[in-house]
């Protein structure tokens, strides 16, 4: 925001639903009064041209009556106006106005009126040209030399230089290598035509050259021929890395002239040869500029319009004067009106034309005194001392934080329905399965008070997936409800890692206060597995100890037991959707279950399962002294070996993604090639380019589809990675018996909420944060304490550090080592002898029971020793 506003001189708003642009706008004497003040010539895209001479009784006044001097619409929008010596035999100031395929020359006049009304003035058409080709813009000069006449230069939308001298067509010009046309000018110094082309650079043309250079009307024809006419060659080139807005020439003798550009983001000023003399970096979107003499001898005056509303005055590049615009100028003129040399005229898009000056108006507040008086330190204190307890009783987190579910404003409850959908809801699944089912989820929200724009998410992990996960409703009133209904069902061809979901609602208070409610569900386990047979043998084994006695199957999985079969009360088998399999068996006699399968991941899901049965089983039986332990050895091996996994296929990432980079390289070098052969005007041989052209873009298509199916086999085995470390958790907490703040910090540590990613994968996230734990509260001495830890995290070459880290997490753990983030914490372990993971020796089952229909018993105790002697 400008300090200082523009005084508003003269102002008005010019038609009604009317467009303006840079061209519309021209200050000059244009009907030669010959008293020096300047008329105001505004043309509109509609057809409307005004003439205005601004005769306010005080400053601020609007337009009166007899401002305008002349309003006609002409039969087409006009592009641009331009005043000067357009009419031969005269030397007198002529209005040209320029229209898409028209260019017209008429004489303002006006004639000494007898009554009250005022003079009155008309326009008169000298001559026009019609146009071949549509018109973009136009300049004017002394075009060779000539003296005491304009003529006038018109460049096409198709890169054409039309010149005509006066009221006869001159010749036209092609502009070599024209894609879009740019900004125009005129150089009298050098007599050269001065423009920007789309390849963003200031090329200057001269007006010998164009005169004897190849006529357009030949090009077609005789571009081939020698005899034709000299090629139309360029004076010199100056790139400036971005498209103009506007050229002007400022000229103010004739040893020294200067051509500005005005950029996008720069400005420019250069010498008449494109040596740059300054530049201005400009830190805001420019709109239009005007360069004007200064009173400062060798310095030149720049004003310069931007999109915020601001016109900026610049000596060479210092910043002079910063004013404030009623609105966005998109073109500005100076201008001397009624004997007040420099008036400001700017217009902007919608036809707000405004004459200002830049100056201030003189502050007339006064503070007032102040009165003395004696400062009373004890009331002072007292006063703090009250002020200090409301704000600590407005802060307190007990006011502000809700007591209880019952006292929050907005509530959101999920009822998972307890049987699967009769017809399955899943669209687009990728699963295998003969049929992928479906639970409904039905969500309701209460609200008590206004909330307005209230939506609804509903997210679950993937590869689960919801039918709808956006819900936007109206505003709700107080006491209302609303209920929706979605499906939830199995995507993607392989086993989530959590069956648990979030519904989330956020809505604005009546205050514009934004608010975020949220609950938690579970998905039922037979939304992603059915029941099976029992396998008789798996390569992963788990046994989970109570301190209850073993309930029957049929009570706690009532959803996967049939009540017919009592042969299945202690063993029961779990088919998930992908095709893998998983069995649980309960003992008969003892306080252990077993869960067995072919693969570490899959035990997840059914272990979670069966504790959350258990616990709910004793719950409702009023049993609170239940707890699972569990005494066998971590399965670390299988765990690295899943790591080691999903390490590799990030690193088939970084090779795919280098290999593409080459390729597109090798790509674009090729294509540069080829275009350079094409456009060659004596074409030589592709030499095979175009055979290499293809061979690189199907290598490119090939890199492309393979890096996509490597990224998704990385998600799936991210996701198999999680399920594994869901399981490693739940061990070790049930292993070393751990709080629930310990099994927060557990879960913190190996399942970090950032995604994995490239920049950020899981394997140095997690490093680092077991690193810090065995730094700090799992330190064995004060020199591990000392230890700093690498402030950046980057992917590491091999996971052979994390792996050794996790170990001896294991192990630290296992010799007494507590898990807490404390300051003081750190010295409880100093005790703690090194060492590796020692080997925990697995408690399972000590009586051999039997699966139904097989002769595959469970191995006793000893049997476990003798198969672990064995090398």
């Amino acid at each position: 925001m400008s300090l200082f506003k523009a005084r508003d001189w003269w102002s008005t708003v010019l038609g009604e639903n009317e467009e303006f642009d840079q061209g519309c706008l021209c200050v000059a004497d244009v009907d030669n009064s010959g008293s020096g003040q300047d008329k105001i010539i505004v043309g509109s895209y509609m057809g409307y041209l005004r003439i205005f001479s601004p005769h306010p009784v005080k400053p601020g006044d609007g337009m009166q009556p007899e401002d305008l001097l002349l309003e006609v619409q002409l039969q087409e929008p006009i592009l641009q106006l331009e005043v000067g010596k357009f009419v031969s035999g005269t030397e007198g100031l002529h209005l040209a106005v320029l229209h898409c395929r028209k260019l017209c020359v008429y004489a303002v006049s006006g004639t000494l009126g007898n009554v009250e009304h005022g003079n009155q003035y008309q326009i008169k058409l000298m001559y026009e040209h019609s146009l071949q080709r549509t018109a973009c813009n136009m300049t004017y000069g002394p075009f060779g030399g000539v003296k005491g006449q304009d003529l006038i230069c018109i460049q096409s939308m198709d890169g054409m230089l039309m010149l005509f001298e006066q009221e006869s067509y001159a010749f036209g010009r092609f502009l070599p290598g024209f894609l879009l046309p740019g900004p125009l000018t005129y150089s009298s110094r050098t007599d050269s035509f001065i423009t920007v082309s789309s390849s963003q650079q200031v090329e200057s043309y001269k007006y010998q050259v164009l005169a004897f250079a190849t006529d357009a009307d030949e090009r077609q024809t005789e571009q081939q021929k020698l005899s034709s006419g000299k090629r139309l060659a360029v004076d010199w080139v100056l790139n400036i890395g971005e498209q103009a807005l506007d050229i002007r020439i400022v000229s103010f003798n004739q040893t020294v002239s200067s051509v500005f550009v005005l950029g996008e983001r720069n400005f420019f000023c250069l010498k008449d040869n494109g040596q740059i003399r300054f530049m201005k970096k400009l830190d805001y979107s420019p709109s239009c500029f005007i360069p004007y003499c200064s009173v400062k001898e060798g310095t030149i005056n720049t004003l310069i319009g931007n999109h915020s509303k601001m016109l900026n005055v610049y000596q060479d590049v210092t910043l002079k004067w910063a004013t404030q615009l009623p609105h966005i100028p998109v073109s500005v003129k100076v201008a001397n009106l009624q004997d007040l040399k420099g008036v400001i005229v700017t217009l902007s898009d919608n036809g707000h034309l405004q004459c200002s000056y830049l100056g201030t108006d003189p502050s007339i507040f006064q503070a007032p005194k102040v009165e003395s008086r004696e400062i009373n330190y004890e009331e002072y204190d007292a006063e703090m001392k009250e002020l200090q307890k409301m704000i600590k009783k407005a802060t307190s987190t007990q006011n502000i934080l809700p007591k209880s579910e019952k006292h929050r404003d907005l509530t959101v409850t999920a009822e998972v329905s307890p049987n699967l959908d009769a017809e399955s809801q899943a669209t687009d699944s990728e699963v295998n399965a003969e049929a992928v089912p479906s639970v409904t989820v039905k969500v309701t929200i209460q609200s008590r008070v206004t909330a307005l724009n209230p939506s609804l998410a509903v997210c679950v992990q993937a590869p689960l997936a919801v039918t709808c996960d956006q819900f936007v409703f109206n505003d709700f009133e107080p006491d209302s409800s609303e209920t929706v209904v979605l499906s939830v069902f199995l995507k993607g061809n392989f086993s989530p890692s959590e069956l648990e979901g979030s519904c989330m609602v956020l809505y604005y208070t009546p205050t514009g206060i934004p608010k975020v409610t949220q609950c938690d569900f579970r998905l039922p386990l037979r939304l992603v597995c059915f029941p099976s047979p029992p396998s008789k043998a798996a390569n992963h084994k788990l046994t989970i100890d109570t301190n209850k006695p073993p309930v029957s199957f049929l009570t706690i999985f009532p959803d996967f037991v049939d009540p017919s079969e009592d042969d299945q009360a202690n063993v029961l088998g779990f088919q998930f959707l992908t095709g893998s399999k998983t069995t649980l068996l309960a003992s008969k006699t003892s306080q252990r279950y077993r869960i067995q399968s072919d693969q570490l991941e899959d035990l997840w899901l059914v272990t979670k399962e069966l504790t959350l049965r258990l616990e709910g089983h004793f719950k409702k039986q009023n049993c609170k002294d239940f707890a699972c332990t569990f005494s066998g050895s971590i399965p670390l091996q299988e765990y690295f070996e899943l790591i080691d996994r999903h390490f590799e296929l990030r690193l088939n990432a970084e090779k795919f993604q280098e290999l593409l980079s080459e390729r597109a390289v090798q790509l674009r070098a090729i294509e540069r090639r080829l275009l350079t052969r094409f456009k060659d005007k004596t074409p030589a041989p592709l030499q095979h380019l175009d055979t290499l052209l293809e061979g690189t873009y199907r290598e490119v298509i090939a890199l492309a589809d393979a890096a996509e199916e490597n990224e998704a086999n990385m998600f799936q085995a991210f996701t198999k990675l999680k399920s594994a470390t869901h399981l490693v958790i739940m061990l070790i907490s049930l292993w070393q018996k751990l709080s629930p703040d310990q099994v927060s910090v557990l879960e913190a540590t190996f399942l970090p909420l950032a995604e994995d990613t490239q920049e950020l994968g899981w394997e140095e996230t997690v490093d680092a944060a077991v690193s810090y734990l065995l730094r700090t509260c799992l330190s064995k001495s004060s020199k591990e304490q000392a230890l700093t830890l690498t402030s950046q995290l980057c992917m590491p070459k091999d996971t052979s550090r994390l792996k050794k880290n996790i170990t001896i997490f294991c192990d630290r753990l296992a010799k007494g080592g507590r898990l807490s983030l404390s300051t003081d914490s750190a010295t409880q372990q100093a005790a703690v002898l090194p060492g590796g993971c020692a080997t925990i020796p697995e408690s399972d089952l000590e009586e051999r029971t039997a699966i139904p229909g097989s002769a595959a018993t469970l191995p006793s105790r000893g049997q476990i020793a003798k198969q672990k002697s064995k090398p």
